[in-house]
């Protein structure tokens, strides 16, 4: 009968190691590529008995496996074992606890905080540890930490995003504890960029917080979104949004679009970079009436609502920086919170259209501050 793989802690392994031990990581080279054990070797468990005489040709010396877990380094060391190494040992609960016992790392990778922090995305495909790392180097653009902003800020922190910047010139008020889930009872009063960054750090405090309390305008548009990835429209009018608009083509960034009344809303995508895609006024050629589109203040809004359309426009800015799924170019998703339905409607790039159609001639934000202006 063949005698069992000795299993052996962590800890022991790193004292062992320290002693002349070889340490090999079993892993996939996608999965090293995170980060794995400071000294060990990667070698996949499928190539080990192919690879270990280039690598450790005596057979006496000790040999110490490990994987994520420490079930394919058993296999991995029996695998050994029928070669004729000896002296072999697994490394029990593998690199998820040496990683939580703190234990030395190899240069590279993300770091013990990152693979347990966003260890349910490394398993995605989709994203693993390329995508985190884009996700880590992302420069996102929030306007607004109210209702919408609240939500997307929030999940995007959670999710590693390195680089937000929240801008906001007002301050937290009663009414919007609300909904704007980003503030407390305790901060009424203080400005919202602030208390937005207090929740934020608590949260992740790995990422860079950047604020602006300022208030979006001709003369500064372009200075505060430039150089960022994605810019989330939070806003609650409409001079701000054409701003955008224009500020995010000229700087060809895309806008992740968003908006509640009363309890429906709706999001899309506008991507400058697409010859195809619509902007904001394909959807909106003029602004309309004030009386024709009251803000929350004035009619009202169902708490949940602005969390459903944060949390979308979320799900949108994540794809477009990891470059996944199919982003909503092209589409406006409505949702209305009453019939609990969502409506997806074609929203083509408008030819006439005044900002981005054929014969649209941009001349400066101030005359896009302009003509909200004259709709005021």
């Amino acid at each position: 009968m063949t005698d069992a793989i000795d299993e052996i802690t962590p800890g022991d392994a790193a004292a062992r190691q320290a002693q002349g031990a070889l340490l090999i990581d079993v892993r996939e080279d996608d999965e090293r590529a995170g980060g794995m054990p400071a000294g060990a070797i990667g070698v996949p468990l499928g190539m080990v008995v192919e690879r270990i005489a280039a690598i450790e040709s005596h057979r006496e010396r000790e040999i110490l496996t490990i994987c994520a877990s420490g079930k394919r380094s058993l296999r991995a060391a029996q695998a050994l074992r029928d070669l004729g190494y000896a002296n072999l040992a697994s490394v029990a609960g593998g690199f998820l606890r040496w990683n939580a016992e703190g234990l030395p790392l190899a240069e590279g990778g993300l770091g013990a905080d990152a693979l347990e922090r966003y260890s349910r995305h490394l398993l995605l495909p989709e994203v693993g540890v390329a995508g985190q790392g884009r996700l880590a180097q992302a420069r996102i653009a929030l306007i607004g930490a109210g209702g919408l902003g609240s939500p997307a800020a929030f999940y995007l922190a959670a999710a590693g995003v390195g680089h937000l910047t929240l801008i906001d010139d007002d301050v937290v008020d009663k009414s919007n504890l609300q909904r704007q889930i980003l503030h407390t009872d305790a901060r009424v009063g203080m400005a919202k960029i602030e208390s937005a960054r207090i929740a934020l750090a608590a949260l992740n405090p790995s990422i860079e917080l950047r604020t602006q309390r300022t208030r979006l305008a001709a003369a500064n548009v372009e200075e505060l979104i430039r150089d960022h990835d994605v810019v989330i429209d939070g806003a609650d009018n409409f001079p701000t949004r054409y701003l955008l608009s224009a500020a995010c083509r000229e700087l060809k960034i895309p806008l992740v679009y968003g908006a509640v009344h009363r309890f429906t809303g709706q999001v899309s995508v506008f991507d400058a970079r697409d010859a195809k895609s619509p902007c904001y006024r394909c959807l909106f050629p003029e602004p309309p009436a004030a009386e024709d589109a009251p803000n929350c203040a004035e009619a009202g809004v169902l708490g949940v609502l602005p969390g459903t359309i944060g949390l979308l426009q979320a799900t949108e800015a994540i794809k477009l920086v990891l470059g996944i799924g199919a982003p909503l170019v092209g589409r406006l998703l409505c949702y209305d919170a009453l019939a609990a339905t969502f409506r997806e409607l074609r929203l083509p790039r408008d030819p006439q259209c005044p900002g981005c159609g054929e014969h649209a001639v941009f001349r400066g934000y101030e005359d896009v501050a302009q003509i909200c202006a004259s709709h005021a």
